[in-house]
């Protein structure tokens, strides 16, 4: 199982958190997963070992208390993780978009306060964007902030918030038209807040709200809610970088670390997804033979194979990039959108090479089967990326005429 979605140029210290996590994986998440996704059950025990082996902090500074890796080991934890359960990869992935923003974004005395609590798993975040009427249309965002005194009160409904319940730090994007006159783009009148809460549902703090777990049709366990805001009052040195205005840049920044993140769960689930189509294959016989020895089934499993390498490659990529420094909205893009579909290409390729049991819910794949899809939606659909992907190529390729 170990051909595919190698990863070369690795350090030493690398490869030693990869092989730690990739035993986690095996021993403490794939034999318990299809249990508790049944059962819609948070992962506490998994999450407590996660934190004992320190991927809360993976991603920051050590002078924070974090290990201080970089995007691609993040991304190929995450992909180890999602192999096994991608619901647990849900958990980490909000968590460290928000610390993201704040080690990018956050003023001094954000850093100092937050991210030493995050990187010991003390502080668990959640990043706020989206709302029931905004799809993919983030300037239509209507929540609002309105300035009073040394405070802002805040007010508005937020939708598919991953760890609402959970989280006890939520970066939330509002508007605020405070400093930014009638006229001023939408984007630039956006402004992101840290609002810390405390964990678990009904009024989690004085005009906020975390109203329940929305039923999902896969993407169990971890918890996603609304967040509804009804004259919540933030201080002003909870604003982002302490400036107005800057929210959607934060938040799109964060996002392009969350595409990412994205794209390493898209290659876990596939992974996952070959290992037990081309494991069936080869116990399962008809007409006096294993499938895997039917010219068919093989055809499947090299397109399988194929399209998880291809994944994994895009996805280490964009990562490399990131971290490199440089702009990596395409690559990113182009990694969530090709990983994603091909999830949910290999997916129902092992599915199909389950045949009738893959419906059953015994079996392991069933539950992929309704996991991939969420990949098509999460941190921007197909069509979002295609844009994304579209504009950056013609801002490469102008013609010169």
């Amino acid at each position: 199982m170990a051909r595919l979605a190698q990863t070369h140029g690795l350090t030493d210290v690398q490869q030693e958190i990869l092989a730690t996590v990739r035993d986690f994986v095996d021993k403490e998440i794939i034999p318990v997963a299809t249990e508790l996704e049944h059962r819609d059950e948070y992962p506490q025990q998994i999450v407590d070992g996660l934190k004992e082996l320190g991927v809360f902090g993976l991603m920051i500074p050590e002078e924070y208390g974090g290990l201080g890796e970089s995007l691609l080991t993040y991304a190929l934890c995450v992909e180890e993780i999602a192999r096994g359960w991608m619901s647990v990869s849900g958990i980490i992935n909000t968590h460290f978009i928000v610390a993201y923003m704040l080690k990018q974004h956050g003023t001094q005395e954000q850093k100092d306060y937050f991210l030493p609590r995050m990187a010991a798993g003390e502080t668990r975040g959640a990043f706020s964007m989206s709302e029931p009427a905004l799809g993919s249309d983030v300037s239509a965002i209507t929540s609002k902030a309105v300035k009073d005194g040394d405070e802002y009160v805040l007010n508005g409904q937020k939708m598919w918030l991953t760890n609402g319940g959970t989280s006890t730090l939520v970066a939330v994007l509002v508007r605020s038209d405070e400093g930014h006159p009638e006229g001023t783009a939408p984007h630039k009148s956006m402004t992101t807040f840290l609002v810390e809460k405390e964990p678990g549902f009904g009024e989690v703090r004085p005009g906020l709200t975390i109203p329940g777990k929305i039923d999902k049709m896969g993407y169990k366990g971890v918890d996603t809610t609304e967040l509804i805001m009804d004259g919540l009052r933030i201080p002003a040195n909870r604003v982002l970088g302490g400036v107005t205005g800057r929210g959607f840049y934060q938040m799109m920044d964060g996002v392009e670390v969350g595409r990412v993140n994205v794209a390493a769960r898209g290659c876990g689930v596939a992974q996952r997804a070959f290992e037990l189509g081309v494991q069936y294959a080869q116990q399962r016989h008809t007409f006096g033979k294993p499938i895997a020895q039917h010219q068919a089934i093989q055809f499947k499993l090299a397109e399988m194979a194929t399209k998880v390498e291809a994944a994994h490659a895009m996805m280490v990529n964009a990562a490399r990039k990131k971290d490199s420094g440089e702009r990596n909205d395409l690559e990113a893009g182009m990694a969530k959108y090709l990983a994603s579909e091909y999830c949910k290409e290999v997916v129902e390729d092992a599915f199909r090479i389950h045949g009738g049991y893959g419906f059953s819910k015994e079996y392991e794949i069933e539950r992929l089967y309704r996991e991939a899809p969420m990949l098509l939606i999460g941190e921007g659909t197909a069509e979002i990326q295609k844009m994304i992907i579209g504009r950056r190529l013609l801002e490469e390729y102008r013609f010169q005429g």
